[in-house]
């Protein structure tokens, strides 16, 4: 679950259009697509566990994490992609902080970036979302105060 902080800073971080949880899911899911290698066994039609699992590492067309990705974004408005593309602008270095609603305006200018392949053809995406959530004053880290 995201955390934010509970200080005056919260009050001057930019709202976002899209959920916090949900950037945080993008998060981890754009890690785990990250990590995709070009498939290297291409007869395999054995167990799972004979491969030691490695297919699940390979970049194919039925990729799941791909179709959880792209599902999610394609349920998003236009506004939280906009926020997503200019996180991942910050996350960067293109933009700082400060200058967020640059960013959005930025990121609204081609309507290609608003597309899931633009963001999923984006290498280290995830490492992007995380550092332009960050310097907004967000996080993904869970706290022991959520659980109870």
């Amino acid at each position: 679950m995201a955390k934010q902080p509970a200080n005056e800073e919260a009050d001057d971080r930019p709202e976002l259009s899209i959920d916090p949880d949900t950037v945080c899911f993008l998060i981890v899911k754009a890690r785990e697509f990250d990590v995709k290698v070009e498939p290297d066994d291409p007869d395999s039609g054995s167990n799972p566990s004979d491969d030691r699992e490695i297919d699940v590492l390979e970049d194919r067309g039925d990729d799941p994490t791909q179709a959880e990705i792209v599902g999610t974004l394609a349920a998003l408005s236009e506004d939280a992609i906009v926020d997503l593309v200019a996180l991942t602008f910050i996350g960067r270095g293109d933009f700082t902080a400060d200058e967020w609603e640059d960013a959005r305006d930025e990121a609204r200018q081609d309507p290609a970036q608003l597309k899931p392949q633009y963001l999923l053809g984006i290498p280290l995406l995830g490492d992007y979302l995380e550092g332009g959530f960050t310097e907004l004053g967000y996080s993904c880290e869970e706290t022991d105060e959520e659980h109870l």
